[in-house]
């Protein structure tokens, strides 16, 4: 996979005309694959959950933040959309563009906004891309190379999935954290882990269906409404939790997210269930909470369940 690799120091500007080219979409210049190839499937849906806690970024006093439609979590968490890019499931690559911008706040006196980030990805290592200000202009750079710590991806029906991925800075990404916050920062450098998922489902097809007069007329195919419940109503922090889900896509990928921290995820069965475990936090307040259960791609909508957490016994 090709990387940019040619070092841009220096002061990070926030001069107007590149902040308008760094927001503006039709600012970006478009990117083409390097064998000028096409991926074979359009990516319908999916999102990158970022997770910051542990990297050099918490290490170095940095946070992280997002701009919309990214969401801001826990933990210097935050997930952000896929908005479009390419597939190929049979070899496991994608290239995604994502929404949203990150926003790294810490020691300099300005935040630094990380947008039009675009992930690519082949096989078990890849590259996060990210347009920012530098030297009072707009430019794309190559932020960090990503690889696998362990599994390689899986690739079901409607989607590819990437967990555990971690993201260490490139020699130009290293050279940007410097400039900006004046702490040193070296090519390696942890910036956290990413879980990847891409959907590619492809809508429903139509199916005949018989008229009262025999003749068959086309008619879409209705999907049941997805729905959620969870096996205890209430519950004491500490315990474990069960969430399952029916009516979506068989093979589809299911995000988990506890109180809109999107946490796990889970493939539906062949008849469109999911099922998923997970721990209520020991910290976790006395009150209601929601479990939500995202499909990745398709219009499937969200659908949540709520639970009680009471004091400990």
């Amino acid at each position: 996979m090709a990387k940019k690799t040619a070092q841009r120091p220096g002061a990070v500007a926030l001069a107007a005309g590149a902040l308008f080219a760094l927001c503006c979409p039709a600012a970006a210049v478009a990117q083409d694959r390097p064998e000028g190839e096409a991926l074979p499937s359009e990516v319908s849906g999916g999102n990158v959950n970022w997770s910051a806690s542990g990297g050099e970024l918490t290490g170095r006093g940095v946070s992280l933040g997002v701009t919309a439609p990214a969401v801001r979590a826990a933990g210097d968490r935050a997930s952000f959309p896929a908005l479009g890019g390419g597939a190929d499931p049979e070899s496991g690559t994608v290239d995604l563009e994502l929404g949203g911008a990150a926003r790294f706040d810490g020691p300099a006196d300005r935040p630094l906004v990380l947008a039009g980030l675009r992930l690519e990805l082949a096989g078990e290592e890849g590259a996060l891309y990210a347009r920012t200000v530098v030297d009072g202009r707009a430019d794309e750079l190559a932020l960090a190379e990503v690889t696998a710590s362990g599994a390689g991806p899986v690739v079901r029906t409607g989607g590819v999935t990437w967990t555990g991925l971690r993201a260490s800075l490139t020699e130009e990404g290293a050279a940007l954290l410097s400039s900006w916050s004046g702490s040193p920062f070296v090519t390696g450098d942890g910036l956290g882990v990413l879980d990847v998922t891409a959907g590619t489902a492809e809508a429903a097809p139509e199916t005949p269906r018989a008229s009262p007069g025999g003749e068959e007329q086309p008619q879409s195919v209705r999907q049941e409404k997805p729905t959620a419940a969870v096996a205890h109503t209430t519950l004491t922090a500490g315990a474990e939790q069960t969430v399952t889900g029916t009516g979506f896509a068989p093979g589809a990928v299911v995000l988990v997210a506890i109180d809109g921290d999107t946490r796990y995820q889970a493939v539906a069965d062949a008849g469109g269930r999911v099922a998923r475990t997970f721990p209520v936090y020991t910290n976790a307040a006395e009150g209601e909470h929601t479990v939500e259960l995202t499909a990745v791609s398709g219009e499937q909508g969200a659908v949540s369940a709520r639970f009680g957490v009471g004091a400990p016994n």
